[in-house]
């Protein structure tokens, strides 16, 4: 008899990566890599204009050129002609308009890529331009606006309506507001950036069906789409995760998976697309601009009295994830404060400016830039720091948020703020001096010139918070805002420090279906136990791979794990965002492998003495599928904005130093600190890879990122122009990980990818703001505007 011991890389450790070596080496298989002999190129061509009618498309001239094989329009979708993840708006190929600058309008298979773009080129579209709806405003709130879609331009207005907002509210005690803090402020459009383009392979079936190998989010969703405008049955539509490059919510939505597979049987031959860096700006969905105007009123002692907001999010041209965003941004709108009256209004809009959807921390991303904008210019205005007026108003278990539900699992906010609050600073840089609160202090009055020969006597300090100059400095110079490109050796150059603090919603909310499946199989390969976990849950690089084999070696106390490709063989896990996977498809996992392990145990009980392997060998293998949902949620009450709308809540802190080259506009993000609640940590290097990955993204939104349009038509679609944070602008990170278990939640954990996501960008943004004296009520800050901006 064998001893079974339990495994070592089972839930808490590190846990390598099954896709980590492959990935750094170079060796991972993307879909961008996949082949097969005698396949074809697929081609998309596009829209140039951001509102137009089509009045005719000749196909022609590309179906005329060798090497072409099929050139297809709307006339040539075989089922339904629209799609969609939330409203069936969108259409495969565009109809009788164009909607957004890159609209697909037709698509070509051809036998060699290049002969593929050029006949896309050469199909002839005659449009006729008209006004295009860039401004939302307008969208949403002026009636003799066009309308982008018959039903109106409001995709989804979502009130939160609690006590009585405005001068007349008071606190419970009876307390009115004396300080009133108002504020405007404005998020760009954001893209995920990830580095992987979309692609995927479309092969035809003896059965008449398509075999899809796809890079994607949700394999079940994109199911759902697909089989109805093929006119196909589900089970002729399979689809396979390929090679994921990044995702971030980009691939919530479908891409070209209907295209492909479109082509691929109308030619009988297996069609890959791959799109370029430019087509892939206008090939996925965005994060959601937004505008937005707040009031606070508080007590002179600081304690929120009312908070009122107007959110109105661009949507851009389709529906696609809109709804949910709204509903987000409107439920956490106020943030993770105590607040008793409350009046929001969120909107979002249809526009012809592009689609916007999902993208890592929706909706609540934006209104957390705002909100904590507002807390900063609450605890100046209330002569407080920046920690103790979040302190104060703090909610904790027990507390409820806006739309009246309760939070009744762990929410040590204040107890985060306060540790993130002692966390050790950065020492300053030769010449900097320390003790600073962000806000330089004025220099001294300026003496008379000084002669040819410098006395023997030392000069005045310099002021608090600016550096000396050039004599002074250490010689590496990217520890300087504008790094080797020497635009400074110190002068002008003042340090600030900002608090940012978010609350995440995790798992899908509003009374959605949030469910995932596992089917997990034990049996002897090689003469030793095995465990095979099947799931279609998306790895697209958050290492939930990793995760759900460490579930099944604690759970069954077996070594060897094999987790089997994503696809649609197997019930539906939902989709890799929401931070929901480890919970949802790792309690799935969890849930399958106690359903074998019930198995093997009365096994066990019935052959007394056997081991595992002989029972193995003598039953054969053991196999259990099970769902898992987590407890249900409520949509949120359409006047009101009441109702317990999520399955659980996430926080994270973050504290921001930067030194700011006030002349230039440049930042350097010298450090940037976070205290994140867990819940229970399922692989700490994963973890923190999360942590440090999700800050990334917030700081890009605070100080570069963004998709610039200019009257619907996107000016900058590539990595020349659209810039992401490198490892140059990426600083050193301090972090403390908290585990205060979730009850509700499989092992206790909490999501984690997303609410760095949140207090990251506050936290940079109110540095910067600290160290130039600047309002700055827009992400991202660009150097201009610290140049020329305003003060607060």
């Amino acid at each position: 008899m064998k001893t079974e011991t339990r495994p070592s890389m089972g839930v808490g450790a590190s846990a390598p990566r099954p896709d980590g070596t492959l990935k750094v080496t170079g060796e991972f298989a993307y879909a961008s890599d996949l082949w097969l002999d005698g396949m074809l190129w697929g081609a998309t061509l596009r829209s140039p204009h951001p509102s137009a009618w089509i009045r005719s498309i000749d196909v022609g001239p590309a179906l005329a050129m060798p090497g072409v094989f099929a050139v297809l329009t709307h006339e040539d979708v075989p089922g339904e002609k629209f799609y969609g993840l939330e409203r069936r708006d969108q259409p495969v190929l565009a109809v009788d308009q164009v909607r957004y600058q890159g609209e697909p309008v037709a698509v070509v298979a051809a036998d060699h890529p290049e002969t593929a773009r050029r006949a896309a080129a050469a199909v002839v579209v005659e449009y006729e331009i008209r006004e295009a709806v860039v401004d939302p405003r307008r969208a949403a709130f002026d009636p003799s606006c066009p309308r982008v879609h018959p039903g109106g331009n409001v995709v989804r207005h979502q009130p939160v309506r609690v006590g009585s907002a405005g001068p007349e509210a008071r606190t419970s005690d009876g307390a009115r507001a004396v300080v009133v803090v108002t504020g405007e402020y404005e998020v760009g459009m954001q893209d995920q950036a990830f580095l992987g383009p979309e692609a995927g392979l479309a092969v035809p079936a003896d059965d008449d069906g398509v075999d899809l190998y796809i890079a994607t989010q949700w394999l079940h969703v994109d199911q759902d789409q697909v089989a109805p405008c093929l006119g196909l049955p589900k089970d002729k539509v399979r689809l396979a995760l390929a090679g994921v490059g990044g995702a971030f919510g980009a691939r919530e939505d479908l891409s070209m998976q209907i295209h492909a597979s479109m082509l691929a049987l109308r030619t009988g031959r297996p069609v890959k697309m791959v799109y370029g860096r430019e087509e892939s700006f206008f090939g996925h969905v965005h994060r959601h601009p937004a505008w937005m105007r707040y009031e606070h009123g508080a007590t002179a002692d600081g304690r929120l009295v009312y908070v009122t907001a107007e959110i109105l999010l661009d949507g851009g041209a389709y529906c696609s994830s809109s709804p949910a965003v709204v509903g987000n941004a409107a439920s956490l709108g106020v943030g993770p404060y105590e607040v008793a009256n409350v009046r929001i209004d969120a909107y979002g809009t249809y526009t012809n400016n592009p689609p916007c959807g999902a993208m890592r921390g929706f909706g609540a991303v934006q209104a957390c830039y705002a909100y904590e904008s507002q807390m900063d210019r609450l605890a100046e205005a209330c002569g407080l720091s920046p920690i103790e007026i979040r302190v104060r108003n703090a909610v904790a278990q027990g507390s409820r948020l806006a739309t009246g539900q309760l939070i009744d699992t762990p929410a040590p906010l204040a107890a985060m703020l306060r540790e993130l609050e002692a966390m050790p600073l950065p020492a300053p840089l030769p010449g900097l001096l320390p003790g600073l609160t962000g806000l330089p202090e004025p220099g001294p009055e300026p003496g008379p010139e000084p002669g040819p020969e410098p006395g023997p006597e030392p000069g005045p300090e310099p002021p608090t918070g600016s550096f000396p100059g050039p004599a002074t400095m250490a010689a590496d110079l990217r520890l300087l805002p504008g790094g080797v490109a020497q635009s400074t050796h110190g002068e002008g150059v003042r340090r600030g420090i900002g608090y940012g603090v978010g609350i995440k919603n995790i798992c899908f909310s509003e009374g959605f279906d949030d469910y995932s499946t596992a089917r997990v199989r034990v049996e002897l390969l090689g003469g030793e136990p095995h465990v095979l976990v099947h799931t279609a849950a998306a790895e697209v690089g958050q290492g939930l791979v990793a995760i759900q084999a460490q579930i099944a070696r604690t759970e069954l106390g077996i070594d060897r794990v094999t987790v089997a490709p994503a696809d649609t063989s197997v019930g539906s896990a939902g989709s890799s965002s929401a931070s929901r996977q480890s919970y949802v498809t790792g309690g799935a996992v969890k849930t399958a492998c106690e359903a074998v392990r019930g198995h093997l145990d009365r096994l066990r009980a019935n052959n007394p003495g056997l081991s595992l392997d002989e029972l193995l060998d003598r039953f054969g293998p053991v196999e259990e599928t099970r769902e898992y949902r987590h407890r249900p949620t409520f949509p949120m009450d359409p006047v009101t904005g009441q109702g317990d709308s999520h399955t659980q809540l996430a926080l994270c802190v973050h504290r921001a130093v930067v030194d700011v080259d006030v002349e230039l506009g440049l930042v350097k993000v010298v450090e940037l600190a976070a205290v994140q609640d867990v819940g229970r940590i399922m692989n700490p290097l994963a973890l923190e890879g999360q942590i440090h990955g999700g800050t990334a993204q917030g700081l890009g939104l605070a100080l570069m990122e963004e998709i610039q349009v200019r009257d619907g038509r996107v000016v900058n679609p590539s990595f020349t122009d659209y810039l992401i944070p490198t490892i140059l602008d990426m600083p050193p990170m301090r972090l403390s990980i908290l585990e205060n278990p979730d009850p509700n939640a499989p092992y206790g954990l909490r999501g984690a990818g997303e609410p760095p996501t949140l207090s990251s960008t506050p936290a940079v943004a109110a540095a910067v703001r600290a160290a130039t004296g600047l309002a700055l009520p827009r992400v991202p800050i660009r150097p201009e505007d610290i140049a020329f901006g305003h003060p607060a």
